[in-house]
């Protein structure tokens, strides 16, 4: 009998890359979701089971859960993949699209967590592996929002991590860096509708759309996808399962360099990195 994966959010970036890669393995039935299931066709013609799955949608969420659980008796592994960025300044954004954000990144992540366990705990046995970022232990300012949800990712993963453990469920985090995904694009898109042309922090946004550019265009900040699909194959494949895995050598960099920085100089640092060159 194979393993059943769920992964949430495969469509494209590290959803796609890590349902092509466990395809490719031996022993597991790969459960690719998206709200739309017609963006991933090709990975049903591959192999993959291709459900609808809305993480903002209780009733959605329920029915795939319920669609694996009934071919398999419970979720083998969940692969908590599903979110995005919205960006803007803590003053600007919207509080509703904050919100929204929090849905998918937090809410819905989170009930998604909820209901697979009671089929792993019966089954004795289960993987959670939950996408973070290095945005949960470092912040980027016009970020705040995001890095919060990320934030919230790590203290829910640990919490979880201890409490399942008893039952046989491993849970590992995920936390890549600049991964050269939509992501980029949808924080640059949100960032420059959050707030007025000639607001107050006008040049800071123009700094901050300049330094992410810079930044995903480079071979040394950024990644692809398969990168961190790499990762997660390790967290689902492993016999001990590592609890955390930050994933490019620049996220290792600048989470310890915050570390070991401080408040004072790390802000110096941002200073110069969000200085405009214009």
């Amino acid at each position: 009998m194979t393993t059943a994966v769920l992964i949430t959010g495969a469509s494209s970036g590290i959803g796609r890359a890590t349902a092509e890669r466990l395809l490719a393995q031996p022993g597991f039935t790969v459960y690719a979701t998206a709200r739309q299931p017609e963006a991933i066709a090709d990975l049903g013609r591959a192999g993959a089971k291709v459900l609808a799955l809305d993480v903002t949608d209780e009733a959605s969420m329920v029915a795939a859960v319920g669609a694996v659980e009934e071919q398999h008796g419970s979720v083998g592994v969940l692969i908590n993949n599903a979110g995005y960025g919205e960006y803007g300044t803590i003053e600007e954004a919207e509080l509703d699209a904050v919100r929204r954000q929090f849905e998918t990144n937090v809410f819905g992540f989170s009930r998604m967590i909820q209901l697979v366990l009671p089929g792993m705990r019966a089954a004795g046995a289960g993987r959670i592996v939950n996408i973070g970022s290095m945005g949960g232990r470092v912040t980027f300012p016009v970020g705040g929002y995001y890095h919060a949800t990320k934030y919230a990712v790590e203290a829910i993963t640990d919490a979880l991590r201890f409490e399942t453990a008893p039952f046989g469920i491993h849970t590992s985090l995920i936390a890549p860096g600049l991964i050269r995904t939509g992501f980029g694009a949808t924080a640059s898109r949100t960032l420059a509708a959050s707030g007025k042309a000639a607001g107050p922090y006008a040049a800071l946004r123009a700094a901050a759309d300049e330094q992410m550019a810079t930044s995903y265009a480079s071979p040394v900040l950024a990644a692809e996808p398969d990168a961190v699909a790499s990762a997660v194959e390790h967290a689902v494949t492993s016999r001990r399962p590592r609890p955390r895995y930050t994933v490019t050598p620049a996220a290792k960099a600048i989470v310890q360099s915050r570390r070991f920085l401080g408040s004072g100089l790390f802000d110096a640092y941002l200073r110069l990195q969000f200085k405009s060159k214009k």
